[in-house]
C-alpha cells in the first residue's frame, strides 16, 4: 500500500507541473501577443501623428508643381491678339514664371470688363468706351496700353436694298448696336457730324450676335459693326457700308486688367506686352500668313483677309498725357449725354509715368 501511494503521489505531481508548465507557457504567449499589440498600436500611433504633416507636405509640394493662370480674352478680330494665341510664343515666355494661359470668349468690351471686374478675366482688349462704363460703375481697372485707332474697321451698315443713302437719313430710325460699345461712340460722333443727336435716332442695344441676326431679318434699319461682321454682311450681300469709322475715330483700343491682378503680377503682364508688340509687328509684316491662319477664325476667305488688312493700322502705343486727356474727353461726353451715373475721373485708372516704364515695351515707349 505504501509503494502504490507513493507511486499515485508521483504522478500527481508530474499532472501538477505539467499543467503549471502548461499555464506558464499559455501566459508568455498571451503576454507576447499583449506586447506585440502594444507595439502596433504604438506605431499606429505614430504614423498617425505624423500623417498630417506628411499630407501637407504632399499638398505643398502638388501646389507647387501646379502652373496658375492668366486668364486673357480671346480675339475673332483680324488682330495680333489673335495672331498671339496662334502662334503660342506666350505661353513659353509664361512657363518659366509658372503660369499658363487661358484664352476666354467674350461677345463685346462690355461683357469683358464684367468679367474683369467679377475676377473672371484678367486682361482684356476694348474700344475705348467700356472702360469708362466699368470706372462709372466703380470697377477698379488699371489700363495698360493703346493702340491705333483703326477706325476703318468699324463700319455703320445698311441693308443692301436700303433707301438710306447717308446719315441724315437714319433720323428716325432704328440703329443697333452694342451699348458702351465703339459702335455706340462712333454712332454718337457721325450723327454729331451731320448735326444730328443720339436721341434723333432709335438706339437698339443688342451684342453682335443678336444684331447680326435682327439685322439680316431686316428688324432694324442700320447697325454700327466691327470686322469681321461687317466685311461677312458685305459679302453675303445681305448689306452695304454706308460709312466707317475712318474719319471719326480719334481713339484706339485699350489693353487692361483689374487693380488686383497687376498688383500681383506685373511680371506677366510685361511679358503679355512684350509678346503682344512682337505679333503686332509680325502681323503687320506678313498679310498672306495672317490670312491663312485667321481664316478659320474670321470664317473669311484669305484673298478676303488680305484686303481688309489694310483696314488696320498695327503696333502698340505707350499710354501718355495725351492719351488720358482723349479718354477724360470720352468719359465727358458719355456723361454729357446722361449715360454714366456720375463724372468719372479716368486717371484712376492710369498709372504714373514710372510704372508704365517697368511694363512697357521699350520699342513701344520709343513711340512716345
Amino acid at each position: 500500500m505504501p509503494a502504490l501511494k507513493g507511486k499515485f503521489e508521483f504522478r500527481k505531481s508530474q499532472r501538477t507541473t505539467r499543467r503549471s508548465l502548461l499555464f506558464a507557457l499559455g501566459y508568455c504567449l498571451m503576454l507576447s501577443t499583449a506586447l506585440s499589440s502594444c507595439s502596433e498600436v504604438k506605431n499606429n500611433t505614430q504614423q498617425s501623428a505624423t500623417s498630417p504633416e506628411s499630407l501637407a507636405s504632399s499638398s505643398a509640394t502638388q501646389k507647387s508643381t501646379e502652373k496658375q493662370v492668366v486668364r486673357i480674352v480671346r480675339s475673332k478680330q483680324l488682330s495680333a491678339l489673335a495672331i498671339l494665341e496662334k502662334q503660342g510664343s506666350l505661353e513659353k515666355r509664361l512657363e518659366p514664371l509658372g503660369f499658363k494661359v487661358q484664352w476666354a470668349e467674350f461677345a463685346a468690351g462690355p461683357q469683358q470688363l464684367e468679367a474683369l471686374n467679377a475676377n473672371g478675366l484678367d486682361i482684356a482688349s476694348t474700344a475705348e468706351s467700356p472702360p469708362v462704363f466699368s470706372q462709372a460703375a466703380g470697377a477698379p481697372l488699371v489700363y495698360l496700353a493703346t493702340t491705333r485707332p483703326s477706325g476703318k474697321a468699324i463700319s455703320l451698315l445698311v441693308p443692301v436694298n436700303s433707301p438710306i443713302k447717308s446719315v441724315t437719313d437714319l433720323k428716325g430710325k432704328k440703329v443697333a448696336f452694342q451699348k458702351a460699345s465703339i459702335g455706340h461712340y462712333l454712332l454718337v460722333k457721325a450723327l454729331e457730324d451731320v448735326k444730328l443727336k443720339l436721341s434723333d435716332v432709335q438706339s437698339v442695344f443688342l451684342a453682335p450676335a443678336d444684331a447680326n441676326a435682327a439685322f439680316s431679318q431686316n428688324k432694324v434699319d442700320a447697325w454700327y459693326i466691327w470686322e469681321p461682321f461687317a466685311t461677312r454682311n458685305v459679302q453675303n450681300k445681305i448689306a452695304r457700308v454706308l460709312t466707317d469709322g475712318g474719319k471719326l475715330r480719334d481713339t484706339g483700343n485699350f489693353y487692361s486688367t483689374s487693380r488686383q491682378f497687376y498688383q500681383a503680377h506685373p511680371d506677366v503682364i510685361k511679358v503679355f506686352l512684350e509678346e503682344l508688340e512682337k505679333a503686332e509687328i509680325w502681323t503687320k509684316d506678313h498679310p498672306k500668313e495672317v490670312a491663312q491662319l485667321l481664316a478659320p477664325v474670321t470664317q473669311l476667305d484669305p484673298p478676303t483677309l488680305e484686303i481688309m488688312h489694310d483696314k488696320y493700322d498695327y503696333g502698340l502705343l505707350p499710354i501718355t498725357e495725351k492719351t488720358i486727356i482723349k479718354q477724360q474727353e470720352v468719359a465727358d461726353k458719355w456723361y454729357s449725354l446722361g449715360l454714366i451715373p456720375k463724372k468719372v475721373n479716368v486717371r484712376d485708372g492710369f498709372l504714373t509715368p514710372e510704372e508704365y516704364a517697368k511694363i512697357t515695351p521699350s520699342e513701344v515707349l520709343a513711340n512716345k
